[in-house]
């Protein structure tokens, strides 16, 4: 890995957390908790079986963006990277987006406000939109890479599929915000609201650096696991 790396495998955990708080997410998902004490990175991956090297990767290209990836995609655990990639589409299927659809319900009254009801539907139709790409990657894509990490090569497949059609799903969500700015009901709980919003922002932000790691690590890496079978198969 680049020497220039922003954090290392020798740095505190604690100290990437204290640098930037976005990192619990990241923790969380490869499945690290907290207690950690004053350990090293290396060693709180080592004691939860977690690739050190992959975790770096993903918070490095997270912190300082994909001019941090030259060769990264030779040194990534591609099961740990799937298994990142689906606590995430967890985290926010299962937790985030209910969470702002509760808040919301409880700052509007959808049952007397034409733009309350307008702001739930927008928000739902987003949430769709979101399950609907997150059900691909698992149904479709994931299991693809799963039978590629087993030697199986389907033919039917390759990733470039994937990468083609791989849309940003925030044209709804941006609509959703504007209507709450310009429109806001006026008889919304304007705390919970605005709370509500803020975590629209935080999510927005999330999933889009989401979807980066999908398009600069996940698919180079994937089309890099393909090269090799072909190679293999010659």
């Amino acid at each position: 890995m680049d020497n220039l790396q922003k954090y290392k495998s020798t740095d505190k955990m604690i100290d990437l957390i204290s640098d930037d708080y976005s990192l619990l997410q990241v923790m969380s998902r490869f499945g690290l908790s907290l207690g950690f004490g004053d350990k090293t990175v290396k060693e709180v991956c080592e004691q939860n079986s977690v690739d050190c090297q992959t975790f770096l990767i993903v918070v490095n290209f997270i912190t300082e963006g994909f001019s941090r990836l030259n060769g990264d995609k030779d040194n990534i655990s591609i099961p740990g990277l799937i298994d990142y990639l689906r606590q995430a589409h967890s985290y926010f299927l299962d937790f985030s987006l209910p969470a702002i659809r509760r808040k919301l319900i409880e700052a509007i009254d959808c049952s007397q406000d034409d733009v309350a009801f307008l702001i739930l539907k927008f928000f739902d139709e987003y949430t769709r939109e979101v399950r609907k790409h997150m059900d691909y990657e698992e149904k479709t894509v994931f299991k693809y890479v799963d039978a590629l990490i087993a030697g199986n090569a389907p033919k039917n497949y390759q990733i470039s599929t994937f990468s083609k059609h791989h849309d940003q799903v925030g044209e709804k969500l941006t609509e959703l915000k504007n209507i709450i700015i310009k429109y806001c009901p006026a008889k919304a709980n304007e705390n919970l609201l605005n709370a509500a919003l803020f975590d629209i922002y935080a999510c927005e932000a999330g999933l889009e650096s989401h979807c980066k790691v999908e398009d600069y690590i996940f698919v180079p890496a994937i089309l890099n696991l393909e090269r090799r079978i072909r190679e293999n198969e010659k």
